[in-house]
């Protein structure tokens, strides 16, 4: 018998005991990712956001440090062929600021856009954006769920 795919297993929901293990998932979600992607994380504070994104630059080929971009706003990444752009709408207002931002100027192909907290900027989302959900249980176990699926190919 097969094992279900990480698709799959996104889909009905992955726990991990460490952060290593949440960056691992997170590299091998990289590695299937189209060329233009944006990736909506949702979740309270500590739930292991920044932590997934580092797992993210990691399967994309940024070989530098990712740390949260609270206070820059958005951090860009650049891989081997792929460019991360890590942005942190915590301290957003709403999608007129995130225009002033001029973001767009960064998300040249390919790209890959991870949002932090992007209910803060939900209109400016584009329709096709990947929303993982992400959690901590009663026994402090990070998980990992994928509400929508976006332009992924499943």
């Amino acid at each position: 018998m097969t094992q279900p795919s990480l698709l799959a297993q996104l889909r009905a929901g992955l726990t991990t005991g460490s952060a290593a293990e949440t960056q691992e998932i997170a590299a091998r979600f990289a590695a299937g990712l189209p060329a233009e992607t944006v990736i909506a994380l949702h979740g309270d504070l500590g739930v292991g956001k920044t932590t997934f994104v580092q797992g993210l630059a990691r399967g994309l080929g940024v070989t530098e440090p990712v740390t949260s971009p609270t206070f820059n706003i958005f951090v860009v990444h650049r891989g081997a062929g792929r460019t991360l752009v890590h942005l942190d709408a915590y301290r957003l207002t709403g999608p007129a600021q995130l225009d002033a931002l001029m973001l767009e100027d960064f998300l040249r192909a390919p790209f890959c856009l991870a949002v932090e907290w992007p209910d803060r900027i939900t209109a400016w989302l584009p329709p096709d954006t990947i929303h993982l959900e992400l959690g901590i249980t009663a026994d402090d176990r990070h998980t990992v769920r994928l509400r929508g699926a976006g332009n992924l190919n499943v």
